[in-house]
């Protein structure tokens, strides 16, 4: 029997009452349809749609992620609101502030830019604005902060996503988020995943089970010491991972065979008696994403989606047909897999939750409460991460500062993410850049790339040609003063390991002047670039592609002000030769 008064729920007798009388009042579909978070991706997605689903699902919370400005998103929120017969848990991702709500959102900093940082303040920032903007579009539940350590620089899921290697450091910046999000509004829940710990190894659970191989011993001081810390501290839910922890399962369940290892999502030893029991977590428990590979590659669906719920999990986030999904749990409990006491024990939880956050009071803001989104006030927070954290990782060579008036003319080579798609139309960075550079006092002289050369000439051997043609290096040195490396290189759900890929092979791009002129590089998004340029003997770490950061970081490399942030460990990539 889950206690309704202890913490994280904390509630009235009235409040409980509340639920207890709507779990009551539930037929078994709707019992079955709270424990679902939907994903509403659908564009253009109408009153009469939102009515059908709700009819349909039962959904106990929504997470929307389709098109459309703030006005949209809070129109569309308010209908799901309004139609639905218990008020929904609606769903923000927000690692970064308010643009994990809102397309006019205010990024403010990464997790790993408020770990660079001195103090904790960035991070409270970035859960103040976040709470500020996802609530004011109708949203009162954060997926966040991710509290995932980052041990394993190879690891680009949890790269920018993690405050860092450093436990403590993880656990006062979360805090930190926590208390900026409570700030902006004591009646929006935080979760904290990913649930046992990512950042250990290098794979992504988007494609394929995420493996935390730390022994028992190492888990308890590093993650361990994480969640038990928050748990105590009074979190409300907990998004576990599709990760295996097989130390831990080997230790709980003696004799279990490899084969019997599963992700955390499916696993009773890790979701009922490690983070119930041992840990006393009281609170909701939501499965992370389930078309994730690490969970879909797993178990056939049949057996995925109710064996979640009888695994510990209190809500399945996402469904792939709401239908199918539903007869699967109906089905696990008409064979008694799912038991009426586990039933009961999550829709307690879900809907103490929804108690707790006084959603059964009041279900949406005031639509003026939008104002808030992009204000100036937030912006300011950009600013000053952006001032504060910006790291300087190495100058060995005494290249900085650079003086426009003194090193005026600069070889620009920006790399970006390798094209997905024939419908590529470059990258709108690279202008901001350019744009910047010469606001600096920079003449810009641009290294072609091979996708631009195949967007302006169509394809053609040619450009590949033009992609190997150099000059003398006497007309080079003469020509240029400096050079800089802009990287902003980013991957998600497409390939386990993501890396600096020049834009095609021999070309003018590689580092080939690194000797015969102060060369910089400077990252707008991994900090772990440095691996395939340890040759560059100035090396930054910007944090972020959008204009206010790449304002700062040419502000400090030109000398106008300070390089203020501190870099994690884990930059130099476990090598010698990026520290030279």
């Amino acid at each position: 029997m889950v206690n309704l008064k202890a913490k994280p729920f904390f509630l009235t007798d009235d409040q409980i009452r509340w639920v207890e009388e709507s779990i009551a009042n539930m037929t078994l579909d709707e019992k079955l349809g709270q424990l679902f978070v939907i994903l509403q991706a659908r564009p253009g997605f109408g009153e009469n749609q939102i009515e059908a689903l709700l009819a349909q699902s039962h959904m106990g919370g929504l997470r929307w992620q389709n098109g459309g400005g703030k006005a949209d998103i809070y129109r569309q929120l308010a209908a799901f609101q309004k139609h639905s017969k218990l008020p929904l848990l609606i769903a923000a991702n927000c690692d970064d502030g308010g643009n994990g709500a809102a397309p006019e959102g205010t990024f403010v900093a990464t997790a790993a830019e408020c770990g660079a940082g001195a103090g904790t303040e960035n991070a409270y920032h970035v859960g103040l604005v976040a709470g500020r903007e996802a609530s004011a579009v109708g949203a009162n539940w954060m997926f966040n902060p991710v509290v995932d350590v980052y041990k394993n620089w190879r690891n680009t899921i949890v790269n920018t996503r993690s405050f860092g290697s450093n436990p403590d450091k993880v656990i006062a910046n979360a805090r930190a988020y926590i208390r900026g999000v409570k700030d902006a509004n004591p009646n929006m829940a935080c979760t904290i995943k990913h649930f046992p710990g990512d950042g250990v190894e290098e794979l992504d659970q988007h494609l394929v089970m995420g493996v935390n191989s730390l022994s028992v011993e190492d888990w308890e001081a590093s993650f361990g010491k994480v969640y038990r810390t928050l748990i105590n501290d009074g979190a409300e839910a907990v998004m576990v991972g599709h990760i295996a922890l097989p130390a831990m399962s080997r230790k709980l369940r003696p004799g279990i065979q490899d084969k019997d290892i599963l992700p955390a999502t499916l696993a009773p030893e890790l979701i009922t008696d490690l983070l119930r029991e041992e840990l006393g977590f009281n609170g909701v428990v939501i499965t992370d994403a389930s078309h994730m590979v690490g969970m879909t590659a797993m178990a056939r669906r049949r057996d995925a989606v109710p064996g979640a719920i009888i695994a510990g999990c209190d809500m399945f986030l996402f469904a792939n047909d709401i239908d199918e999904d539903i007869s699967f749990l109906r089905a696990a409990y008409e064979r008694g897999d799912l038991t009426e006491t586990r039933l009961s024990d999550a829709l307690h939880r879900i809907l103490g939750l929804k108690a707790r956050l006084r959603l059964n009071e009041r279900r949406m803001p005031a639509e003026s409460a939008l104002d808030c989104i992009g204000c100036a006030e937030h912006r300011a927070c950009t600013a000053a991460a952006a001032d504060s954290c910006i790291t300087l990782v190495k100058d060995t060579r005494g290249n900085l500062p650079i003086d426009p008036q003194a090193k005026k003319r600069v070889f620009l080579v920006y790399v970006g993410s390798t094209p997905t798609t024939k419908g590529y139309k470059g990258d709108p960075t690279k202008q901001v850049v350019i744009e910047e550079l010469e606001r600096a006092g920079f003449e810009v002289d641009v290294c072609p790339n091979f996708h631009a050369l195949e967007i302006e000439n169509g394809v053609s051997p040619m450009n590949f040609v033009r992609m190997l043609a150099h000059s003398p290096r006497a007309d080079f040195v003469k020509n240029h003063d400096w050079a800089l490396i802009v990287l902003n290189v980013k991957g998600y759900a497409q390939e386990n390991n993501v890396r600096v890929r020049w834009s095609c092979n021999h070309s003018l791009e590689l580092p080939w002047y690194n000797e015969e002129v102060p060369t910089i590089a400077m990252s707008l998004n991994y900090t772990n670039h440095l691996v395939d340029i340890p040759q560059v003997h100035t090396f930054i770490n910007a944090y972020a592609p959008n204009r206010t950061h790449i304002r700062a970081a040419i502000e400090k490399i030109t000398g106008q002000s300070a390089f203020c942030g501190t870099a994690d460990e884990s930059v130099f990539c476990d090598r010698w030769d990026t520290r030279l």
